[in-house]
């Protein structure tokens, strides 16, 4: 059983004018290197989601999957790599996408997909939701079933429900400012 009193909070490193000045960055990293706090996260994601149907689990690169790994590997589920344009040797399916400042790809073997299956997307963080919208439509384009989407941390004041509405999102921290 989960400790409902663990502090995650204490654990993400808060880095001020990163990746440019104004901007507080939200650092998974420190999360990583506390063994205690990953473990709240890897056994929180799996029991909200053991009694769950959910046939795989899908993660963006690359944070993402460090956090969806273990979680496959606990639930007994697949894991699907999205990746960005080009880091896949297979026959793929890519979805373009807008970036503050430019636009990006990103790809999945379409063979991985699982038509007609629930897939659980996951990545560390969730902020303006424009990547996950992308890979829920690469998912969805590929025949699966997007029914949540997970994220360790996320930044609602970024707007991303709107963007990835009617999709629900759940997460283990918020934070509504920087």
């Amino acid at each position: 059983m989960v400790d409902k009193n663990f502090d995650l909070d204490a654990y993400v490193r808060k880095i001020p004018d990163f990746p440019k000045k104004g901007i507080l960055y939200y650092d998974i990293t420190s999360i990583l290197a506390m063994p205690e706090a990953f473990s709240y996260c890897i056994d929180s994601m799996v029991e909200l989601y053991r009694d769950r149907q959910i046939n795989a689990v899908a993660a963006i690169e690359a944070r993402g999957f460090v956090f969806a790994a273990p979680f496959a590997y606990r639930m007994g589920i697949p894991l699907l790599l999205i990746r960005k344009r080009g880091k896949l040797p297979g026959i793929t399916l890519s979805k373009k996408y807008d970036l503050e400042y430019a636009q990006a790809e990103i790809e999945i073997h379409r063979e991985d997909v699982p038509v007609g299956k629930r897939v659980l997307l996951l990545d560390d963080l969730i902020a303006t939701g424009g990547t996950l919208n992308a890979a829920r439509s690469l998912l969805v384009a590929g025949g699966a079933e997007v029914p949540e989407i997970f994220g360790v941390i996320s930044l609602p004041f970024l707007g991303y429900e709107k963007v990835l509405s009617p999709t629900p999102v759940r997460t283990l921290i918020e934070y509504n400012s920087e």
